[in-house]
């Protein structure tokens, strides 16, 4: 059996960290992030969540978002916004289907491998998709802890 601590360690990543540098660089860190790190979260919690390919389609949708904004505002042409908001919508989207495949994994892998009944909010993996992922892989412990005592199940402090 794993320990409840495996995924919060292979990530590394608090959550305020995450928030910060996605604020500082407009966006590109998730992407980042999301590369790096879905792998380790599909070989802890047994789960496919999505391929690099994946990941990389959601960063050219992004990256070529910029760049088409970029020339919108130099050209003034009226389809080059809507080519911006198609991709930029398409990004995420992505994003947002990654998230709730990460939410499904992680729900998974707290019930059977640690039998943690763990309700992830829908809501605000819509919302605040890949940061309450992190949210949630990093308060896993924590959950263990308070479901031990209510339980009656926590090991005595020593």
């Amino acid at each position: 059996m794993s320990n409840i601590t495996d995924l919060q360690d292979a990530l590394e990543t608090k959550t305020l960290t995450l928030v910060i540098l996605t604020i500082v660089t407009m966006g590109t860190y998730p992407i980042m992030w999301m590369y790096l790190n879905t792998e380790k979260i599909e070989k802890i919690t047994g789960k496919a969540i999505a391929n690099s390919k994946y990941i990389i389609n959601i960063a050219c949708c992004m990256g070529l978002s910029s760049i088409v904004a970029s020339l919108a505002s130099l050209r003034g042409s009226v389809t080059l916004p809507i080519m911006c908001y198609l991709l930029a919508l398409t990004g995420n989207a992505l994003i947002i289907a990654w998230a709730f495949k990460a939410k499904s994994a992680i729900e998974e892998y707290a019930l059977t491998q640690h039998k943690i009944d763990l309700k992830i909010n829908v809501f605000y993996v819509f919302f605040f998709n890949l940061a309450y992922i992190n949210y949630c892989i990093n308060s896993l412990p924590e959950l263990q802890r308070k479901q031990q005592i209510l339980t009656g199940t926590a090991k005595p402090e020593t």
